[in-house]
């Protein structure tokens, strides 16, 4: 039986500019193959209201789950709550248990609840929050996207607390090897060892260290035992 699909939804145009670099998509990466759901596909689209729309659309009926990241803080550019609830078609506006949220920490804090704020408020309707124990402002699910921060800590404090919500499949086991030869030498035996296991996923990627080429050799798949034994003939047709 094959392992729940997910795909990734970037959106930010400071990550387009090349001005962030984004790390939420490595770190939800290494998380879902710990639980045994594969990362499929990962889009990076612009604060464009219809890419989003068009984006949230086509994620949401290709794969089991979504997750997005960016766009949901108090400025004027920050409109993906706003479209992923019209991707829905679900109307959107300030929920009270989301205000109550956000009025308690600010109190705390000793900051004014302004309209700016109260925008991080605004929820689909229909949604689920998702805690946000960082900055208090939640992140929410609707249907099967999970909407949440882009700034990492938040971003990996809410998939904490998403995670648990979702049904998982066999874990991703990775073993690597390091082969100093150039991958001209070896794609022929790599390409026979991928045929003989079709079932794993073998990827090469090419280094150059001191002026000596070589390859990255991972094999990965959720059969354990196959893992090692692709493995082995690998180490055994380049011995290290």
């Amino acid at each position: 039986m094959s392992n729940p699909t997910a795909a990734m939804l970037v959106i930010g145009d400071e990550i387009l500019s090349g001005r962030t670099r984004d790390a939420n998509m490595y770190h939800l990466a290494g998380e879902l193959s710990a639980v045994g759901i594969d990362l499929c596909e990962v889009r990076v689209i612009s604060d464009d209201p219809g890419a989003i729309v068009a984006a949230v659309q086509a994620l949401s009926a290709a794969y089991d789950t979504v997750f997005t990241s960016g766009g949901i803080g108090p400025t004027h550019d920050d409109i993906t709550a706003d479209n992923v609830a019209q991707a829905f078609d679900r109307p959107i506006g300030v929920r009270d248990d989301a205000r109550a949220i956000l009025a308690a920490h600010y109190e705390n804090s000793g900051q004014q609840l302004n309209e700016a704020r109260l925008r991080m408020a605004r929820i689909p309707d229909g949604a689920t929050l998702i805690d946000n124990p960082i900055s208090a402002a939640p992140g929410f699910t609707l249907e099967n996207v999970h909407v949440m921060a882009g700034v990492p800590t938040i971003f990996q404090a809410m998939l904490a607390s998403v995670l648990p919500t979702l049904t998982g499949g066999a874990p991703i086991i990775s073993q690597s090897q390091r082969i100093y030869r150039g991958e001209g030498d070896i794609a022929g035996p790599l390409g026979a060892l991928a045929k003989r296991y079709s079932n794993l996923s073998i990827g090469s990627y090419p280094f150059q260290q001191d002026g000596v080429f070589g390859a990255h050799i991972v094999i990965r798949g959720n059969d354990a035992a196959q893992v090692t034994a692709a493995m082995a003939e690998l180490n055994a047709e380049f011995p290290t």
